[in-house]
């Protein structure tokens, strides 16, 4: 009950904390590099690189090893070789440690290797895109019982198109959609791009 109470605390935290204004849809995506992790290795990931293939899907989350996020987590990963089919690449950011995201990057219960994470510790990234970094919450725990000492980005997805263009940008927050719709959402969008239609 009490592990309850602290999770509750937390999302009264994502609602009485205010975020910046997002980027919307027609503003230019800020270019980034960042450390990241697929499959447990790190490596640098930049957005510039990722737009030279096709349309890139960068979605914002609060914390690895945490329920909404393991949910969206897995999702992506599910429908991974559509986003594929479609051109398209996945990156996730939080503010979680490259550690964290080595071993969340590779398990198979949630990215299984199948896409990159980067960390944004600092929320330099997130702010360039309009979110605001809340501060980390005392006492929470992820699934494994382990603390969470970084802050949280609040769950927001951005579809950005090959020219660098956002063509979608969406909040659980403000949109009111489950983690998983983002998934949905996303690739519905990456499919249009890919027929060559407005999103």
């Amino acid at each position: 009950m009490k592990r309850y109470a602290i999770m509750f605390s937390v999302l009264l935290a994502f609602v009485a904390v205010p975020v910046l204004a997002a980027l919307s849809t027609g503003a230019k995506a800020p270019a980034f590099t960042a450390e990241a992790s697929q499959a447990g290795k790190d490596f640098t990931f930049s957005l510039q690189q990722a737009l030279a293939k096709g349309p890139v899907v960068v979605y914002f989350y609060p914390a690895a090893y945490t329920g909404g996020c393991d949910l969206e987590a897995h999702t992506f990963a599910t429908h991974k070789d559509e986003f594929t089919a479609a051109g398209a690449t996945i990156i996730g950011v939080s503010a979680d440690s490259i550690q964290r995201l080595n071993k969340f990057s590779s398990d198979p219960e949630y990215c299984a290797g199948k896409f990159a994470v980067a960390s944004d510790p600092d929320g330099k990234i997130a702010a360039s895109y309009g979110l605001k970094l809340i501060p980390p919450q005392p006492g929470v725990t992820d699934v494994n019982g382990d603390a969470v000492k970084h802050g949280f980005i609040p769950r927001t997805t951005f579809v950005i198109d090959r020219d660098g263009k956002i063509v979608a940008a969406f909040s659980s927050k403000t949109d009111h959609i489950r983690p998983d719709q983002h998934v949905a959402k996303s690739l519905a969008i990456v499919r249009k791009l890919q027929a060559g239609k407005t999103p």
